[in-house]
C-alpha cells in the first residue's frame, strides 16, 4: 500500500504491525511526506530494486528475517537511501548492529513522535554530493591521512556514535568538527566538552543542565551541555576520564535520547549526535573495571583512527608549511633545509599540537623572523637513526628501535623482489611515493 504526492520526498516504512504502520504513515504525511508500505524483508528489497526512496525506516523484526538483511542489503549494492531501524525497548545490541551495518540512526519502540520527526528531518538533509570546504582541514598526502579523510567523509553521512582514538595533539577535536559539518547537523551547534576538566560534582548539572532552586546558586533553569548541543553534535573529549556513576547516567541519555535536569520530575527529549574522543586504550580500561562496557558499546559503535605523527613524517614539512604561513605575519617564514630534516626525525611524542609549538618558538628565537635554522628549534637531541649498534634487544629509544624493525621489513622486501622497490612497496602495502621516502630517510640505498 502506498500513498503518493506528485512531487513529495518518498519514504519506504517496512514493518508488519498495522498500528504502528498507521501511526508511521499518518506522522509522515503531515510532515509533507509520501510513504510506500512493505510489511516484509523480501517485499522491501523488491521495492528498492524497483523505485528510488529517499529515506527508509525497518523495523528489527519481520516475518521473513531480521531488519538488518534491509540495511545491509541498501549497503552492499550502494543504494542511495539513508536507512534507519526499528528496535524493540532495550534492545541495544540490535541498534548498534545496525548502525555498524551501515544504518543512518536507530528508534526505540515504543516509538516517540518528537524522536521520529527529528531522525526525519536529519535524514532528508544527508548531502548527495561532496561538500565544499568547511574551512577545517587535516593536512597531509600520506596513505594513513588519506584513510583519514575517506573515512570521515563516510561517517559525515551516517548518524552511528563514533569514537575517535590517537595521541594527544593528534587532531581528534579537529576530526570530529570535519565529521559535523560534513554531515545532515552542520548548521546546527557543535558543542565540545573536556571531560576531564569538569569536577566531579558538577558534572550532572553541566551535562544535563538544573532547574531553578535544585541547589543553592541555581538562581534560574540552566540547560547543559545535552541541551546547547540539541540537533547537533555533542563531541565528548577524553570520555575515559568520567568517573563510574556519571558513565551511568551518561548511558541512559544516549541510549534513551532523553535527559532529565537536576531539579526536574521528568524529563526532556534530546537530539544530538555522539562524538568521543580519548587517548587511553579504552578497551583496556573496561577490561580494568574502570569503564562500563556497555557504554563501551554504546560510544565505540565506528571507531575512527588518527595516526601519529610517527605514522606520516612524509607529511611533516606540508603541516609545518601550513602552520608557518598561519603564524608568520607575511607568510614568508621558511625551515632551512637541516631545521627540516631535523623535524622529520624527531619522535613528536605530542604531535601536530607539540609540532605547532616548537614552530612557533622556532619563529619567535630566528634571527631576521624569516629563515628558521635547526638550532632556533631546540629540539629534545635524538639518537643517530643510522647507528646499528643499539644492542637487539634494547627497546629505547623507541623510535631507533622502530625504525630499526622498519629497516630490516623495508631490506626484506627488496631482497625477496629482487631489488624492485615498487614490486617491494606493494609487498608492504604502501606507496612507492611512501616507500621512497622511507628509503631515504632511513639512508637505505
Amino acid at each position: 500500500m502506498s500513498r503518493r504526492i506528485r512531487g513529495q520526498p518518498k519514504v519506504l516504512v517496512v514493518d508488519d504491525e498495522p498500528d504502528l504502520l498507521e501511526l508511521l504513515e499518518l506522522t509522515l504525511s503531515r510532515m509533507g511526506l509520501d510513504t510506500t508500505r512493505a510489511e516484509s524483508v523480501n517485499d522491501a528489497l523488491r521495492l528498492l530494486d524497483r523505485e528510488p526512496f529517499d529515506l527508509c525506516l525497518t523495523d528489527m523484526r519481520l516475518p521473513d528475517g531480521e531488519g538488518l538483511r534491509v540495511v545491509e542489503y541498501i549497503t552492499q549494492k550502494a543504494i542511495d537511501v539513508p536507512v534507519a531501524v526499528i528496535t524493540a525497548f532495550g534492545s541495544a545490541e540490535n541498534a548498534v548492529a545496525a548502525l555498524k551495518a551501515g544504518a543512518f540512526d536507530y528508534l526505540s519502540k515504543p516509538v516517540a513522535l518528537e524522536q521520529l520527526r527529528a531522525l526525519v528531518k536529519q535524514a532528508l538533509k544527508v548531502p548527495e554530493k561532496p561538500q565544499p570546504s568547511t574551512g577545517y582541514q587535516l593536512l597531509g598526502e600520506s596513505p594513513a591521512m588519506e584513510q583519514v579523510r575517506s573515512m570521515i567523509d563516510r561517517l559525515a553521512k551516517s548518524q552511528a556514535p563514533v569514537f575517535i582514538n590517537g595521541e594527544s595533539g593528534s587532531g581528534k577535536e579537529l576530526a570530529a568538527r570535519m565529521i559535523h559539518l560534513k554531515g545532515p547537523r552542520a548548521e546546527l551547534p557543535f558543542i565540545a566538552v573536556n571531560c576531564g576538566a569538569i569536577p566531579e560534582n558538577l558534572m550532572e548539572s553541566e551535562f544535563f543542565g538544573y532547574k531553578k532552586g535544585a541547589f543553592t546558586g541555581a538562581e534560574g533553569d540552566r540547560d547543559g551541555f545535552f541541551q546547547a548541543a540539541n540537533g547537533g553534535t555533542l563531541f565528548l573529549d577524553e570520555v575515559a576520564d568520567l568517573p563510574l556513576a556519571m558513565q551511568v547516567k551518561l548511558l541512559r541519555a544516549i541510549q534513551e535520547k532523553k535527559v532529565r535536569k537536576v531539579g526536574a520530575t521528568t524529563e526532556e527529549p534530546v537530539d544530538s549526535r555522539i562524538i568521543s574522543a580519548t587517548h587511553k586504550r579504552l578497551g583496556t580500561l573496561v577490561e580494568n573495571g574502570e569503564f562500563r562496557q556497555d557504554l563501551y558499546y554504546r560510544l565505540h559503535v565506528i571507531e575512527l583512527a588518527m595516526p601519529s605523527l610517527r605514522e606520516m613524517r612524509e607529511d611533516i614539512p606540508l603541516i609545518a608549511h601550513a602552520i608557518l604561513a598561519k603564524l608568520s605575519r607575511n607568510g614568508a617564514a621558511a625551515l632551512e633545509p637541516e631545521a627540516s630534516v631535523a623535524l622529520e626525525r624527531y619522535p613528536f611524542p605530542g604531535n601536530v599540537r607539540e609540532l605547532e609549538n616548537i614552530l612557533e618558538r622556532g619563529l619567535s628565537l630566528a634571527a631576521d623572523s624569516q629563515h628558521i635554522t635547526a638550532e632556533d628549534l631546540h629540539l629534545t637531541p635524538v639518537a643517530d637513526e643510522t647507528d646499528v649498534n643499539v644492542p637487539a634487544g634494547d627497546k629505547w629509544p623507541l623510535q631507533d628501535y622502530l625504525d630499526r624493525v622498519e629497516r630490516q621489513a623495508i631490506n626484506e622486501a627488496l631482497e625477496k623482489t629482487r631489488y624492485n622497490r615498487t614490486a617491494a612497496a606493494k609487498l608492504l602495502g604502501i606507496t612507492f611515493r611512501a616507500m621512497r621516502y622511507r628509503m631515504e630517510r632511513l639512508g637505505i640505498k
